[in-house]
């Protein structure tokens, strides 16, 4: 068996027709969605992502500001930089690049997002609302798995979904999705014992550890969808996921590959939630309607 290969650049491309198609129409309305990112220092890494979110909107026609604060930045003063935004008319979505300074509260930058801008879909209020069902803003990760594996044409619902990784960024909102689509779920962490034992028996097996390599090809159940949320690093500089994809890609029926996989689907759905957003503040009455969702 080969399995198919599964273009996270494709199905990007593919969404982000439609969301540039749904920005004209609220632009020709009087409304341009807006993003607001805010990075904190220089750390490299941020950098490139912050770039690559800035040249995404621009490429659909969604505003975009970028705010570097200084890496000496105070606690209040992050807070007090976010709560001007959530005032801005003109922001319709803000994103805090992580990780910040140590010294800096993670968690309380976050909630100083409104859960009406909070498009990385982490505040309290929204994370919340998705164990129920009622997220507004799905964390972007997770939500474009769930997109890649409608476009595919995978069906979720009766399946036996085994997500590697419990992360609150990855791994649990992950899991409430697959709830959600009629999934049978199996979160397994670092304390899972036997590890193989619960990967063999997935039919969609989701890694999201941040170990190279980590799930081989005789882990997998045959004709297993694998979805590698995983981006390690190797000392060569080459990027991989946490899935072995030689091994793998000889015994599921369809995977993605690390880079060319979910990465490209986390920043368009980053794009869908800044248009959901400004959709929202669009409606008569600000109720949202299920042709808003993407």
């Amino acid at each position: 068996m080969s399995a198919k290969r599964i273009d996270g650049k494709l199905i990007s491309d593919f969404f982000r027709a439609e969301f540039k198609l749904r920005v004209a129409r609220l632009i020709e309305r009087g409304t341009r969605p807006g993003l607001a990112v805010v990075i904190v220092g220089s750390d490299a890494a941020s950098q490139v992502y912050v770039r690559n979110k800035a040249r995404a909107c621009e490429s659909i026609g969604i505003y975009s500001e970028v705010h570097a604060l200084s890496a000496d930045v105070s606690q209040d003063e992050l807070t007090a930089f976010v709560e001007s935004l959530n005032q801005n008319p003109a922001i319709h979505g803000i994103l805090v690049q992580l990780p910040l300074p140590k010294r800096i509260d993670d968690r309380a930058v976050i909630e100083a997002i409104s859960p009406d801008k909070d498009v990385d879909g982490f505040h309290y209020a929204n994370m919340g609302a998705l164990v129920i069902d009622e997220s507004r803003f799905p964390p972007c990760t997770p939500y474009g798995v769930m997109k890649m594996l409608e476009y595919e044409g995978i069906a979720v619902e009766g399946q036996h979904v085994v997500i590697v990784g419990r992360s609150n960024i990855v791994g649990k909102p992950q899991a409430m999705l697959m709830l959600k689509a009629g999934g049978t779920v199996t979160v397994c962490h670092s304390k899972t014992r036997d590890l193989a034992r619960f990967t063999r028996d997935a039919d969609i097996l989701v890694a999201a550890v941040g170990k190279a390599g980590m799930i081989t090809g005789d882990m997998i159940k045959p004709g297993a969808v694998v979805i590698d949320v995983g981006i390690n690093r190797l000392p060569d500089g080459k990027l991989v996921g946490d899935v072995d994809f030689e091994s793998a890609s000889a015994v599921a029926s369809a995977i993605t590959p690390v880079p060319g996989g979910v990465g490209p689907m986390t920043i368009t759905m980053l794009l869908g939630n800044t248009l959901r957003a400004a959709e929202f503040c669009a409606v008569p009455g600000g109720r949202m309607n299920e042709t808003m969702i993407a």
